[in-house]
Formats: C-alpha cells, structure tokens, sequence
C-alpha cells in the first residue's frame, strides 16, 4: 500500500509532503512562493516542501486525506 508522509520541522519552518520514495529524490526545484517541488532523476514528482510555515500549536495540526472522484 502507498502512503503519503508528512512532516512539519518546527525549527526549519517547513511543511514537507512526500507521495513516493525520499531516497529517489535527485534534484528539486523552486516553483513558487515558498514552494519546493522534489524529482527523481526521470522528473517525476515525488513530493514537495511549503517553507516558511509556523503552527501556533503545531501538536493540534491534523491532516485531512479526502478522495476526489
């Protein structure tokens, strides 16, 4: 089964979402505002990093996975 990981670095301030393998990653790209997106060596995406996030309460923080049809 396929698992989507996501960590929070409080002291890094960054929001980070992986939907594949992070030892796969070759190389990333800034795409945005704050934004960082992870490839493998072939470009697929593999996940990306949100920068400058900061959680009052980072503890409370839940993560919603809703399926789009």
């Amino acid at each position: 089964m396929e698992q989507i990981k996501v960590y929070y670095d409080e002291t890094g301030r960054t929001l980070t979402v992986w939907f594949d393998d992070p030892l796969e990653e070759s190389f990333s790209e800034a795409i945005g505002d704050d934004i960082v997106v992870m490839k493998s060596v072939t470009g697929k995406v593999l996940g990306f990093e949100k920068l400058n996030v900061h959680y009052q309460h980072p503890s409370q923080v839940r993560v919603a996975f809703e399926h789009a049809h």
